[in-house]
């Protein structure tokens, strides 16, 4: 694949807006387009993804493992990125994705996004600010459960 075509599918994944143009060339080289044939696990919760997962085509189930979150989801929009907090922290991940249909991912490796932020303080400042409001949002849902289990 072209590197300017990485960097395309890359410009239109929604988590990856915090990069300029160089930033998308360089994260499209150090990765890869991987494809997953139906009802194939994309990973598995428990797992410790290498890195985070841009979708091309096609859709993906998720589902929290968790059993006060296990509602499952689907991720059929071009740019949905899976995990983004894989790109930085190497925690195993509480939620298994798996192919509904059959796929096509971009995948950015989390040593290629860390080596890049690492050379860039800014493109650093604004991956810690995203990830810092996506985990605002996430708690943010979460409130009526506190609320549900302090009622116990």
């Amino acid at each position: 694949m072209k590197m300017d075509d990485a960097a395309g599918i890359l410009g239109r994944a929604d988590f990856f807006d915090i990069c300029d143009d160089d930033e998308l060339r360089m994260l499209g080289f150090a990765g890869e387009r991987q494809y997953f044939d139906a009802d194939s696990v994309v990973y598995q919760a428990g797992d410790i993804p290498e890195g985070a997962y841009v979708l091309i085509d096609g859709t993906i189930r998720a589902k929290h493992e968790a059993p006060e979150t296990g509602k499952l989801y689907a991720l059929s929009e071009p740019g949905s990125v899976l995990s983004p907090t894989a790109l930085i922290i190497d925690r195993p991940r509480p939620v298994t994705f798996t192919a509904v249909t059959d796929c096509e991912l971009f995948f950015v490796p989390r040593a290629a996004f860390l080596k890049l932020a690492r050379q860039s303080p800014d493109l650093a400042a604004r991956a810690a600010d995203r990830i810092q409001q996506e985990l605002g949002r996430y708690m943010h849902a979460l409130e009526p459960l506190r609320t549900r289990m302090k009622g116990r």
